[in-house]
């Protein structure tokens, strides 16, 4: 996929998800990578959309006063969760290019108005729409690995940009363990569902080292990616689905290439043409030859703890 296409497939996927009900998954995402039922039950009940792959918050070490941004920030779980510990003297920023997951973060910031630290702004993480210097940390959460490949190293750049001299980066994100397979790598559903476009941690190392951060941390966490296929109770728009892919809805508009892909038979997380009610049972991610129960996400990928510092 060029990176047209995969802008437009990340697009729309997210947008549908944000403009869709709570799914019912999210706590039980949420609570696998490390999310206490009291952070859940401390932010506004729509910003966890079950997106997580990690808790960038749990590396972070916020301080009262800092100001820190979440690069693809969604419905402002993260955001919200950094607000509190950076108190009412602190600034917690959340950038997203997504509308309408813009709108649902700030519905939610409108819902708590005792919240008063947080603001959302609109832009894209390679050019990020704030000035040099602004950021004393900088999170993100499964978001990078869903940049084209040959964007990835702006994203870094950018971060390096807005941090404060002594500035920390802490971010989770789901990098691959070995080469993926084409049949992975050219999957519409597998890279908006964070697989496809897994970097590695080599890669990572590069982008950070060529941004100028020291103090590199990559750490493999070795938690089980698999929550996206075990929990039985994943719905998305009234469909049995999973964390890391949903059905097509009639909200989705795709150039017709792109929508036989994605309604193949051969995409494992969108129903079968002839088959309006089917669905993906079990499992996160699949490939024409693959079937629906047979992968194991971890073999694959990894969630991994990144954390450097701006000298």
């Amino acid at each position: 996929m060029d990176s047209d296409a995969i802008y437009h497939n990340v697009q729309s996927r997210y947008g549908s998800i944000a403009r869709a009900d709570n799914p019912q998954y999210s706590s039980t995402v949420a609570k696998a990578f490390g999310y206490s039922q009291e952070e859940l039950n401390s932010i506004p009940k729509d910003a966890n959309l079950g997106l997580s792959c990690g808790n960038p918050l749990a590396i972070a070490s916020l301080r009262p006063g800092e100001t820190v941004v979440d690069l693809g920030s969604g419905a402002g779980f993260d955001v919200f969760l950094a607000a509190k510990q950076v108190g009412r003297h602190g600034l917690a920023v959340g950038i997203d290019m997504n509308k309408d997951m813009l709108s649902r973060a700030n519905k939610n910031l409108a819902s708590s108005p005792e919240i008063e630290n947080v603001i959302f702004k609109e832009g894209v993480i390679t050019s990020i729409p704030l000035e040099d210097g602004t950021a004393d940390c900088i999170i993100s959460n499964c978001v990078i690995n869903l940049v084209p490949a040959a964007e990835k190293s702006s994203v870094f750049v950018e971060m390096a940009r807005i941090l404060k001299p002594g500035g920390r980066v802490a971010i989770s994100d789901i990098l691959a363990k070995k080469p993926l397979p084409a049949s992975i790598k050219e999957d519409v559903a597998m890279y908006t569902g964070c697989i496809a476009g897994a970097g590695t941690i080599e890669e990572y190392e590069r982008y950070l080292e060529d941004a100028g951060f020291s103090a590199v941390l990559i750490v493999d966490t070795k938690s089980d990616l698999n929550v996206y296929i075990n929990s039985t109770d994943l719905l998305v728009d009234g469909n049995k689905s999973t964390g890391c892919c949903m059905k097509p809805t009639e909200t989705t508009n795709v150039s017709s290439d792109l929508e036989r892909e994605q309604n193949s038979a051969a995409s494992c997380c969108v129903p079968h043409p002839k088959a309006e009610d089917d669905v993906c049972e079990g499992a996160a991610v699949g490939t024409a030859n693959t079937g629906l129960r047979d992968i194991n996400l971890n073999d694959w990928v990894g969630s991994f703890k990144i954390f450097a510092v701006k000298p």
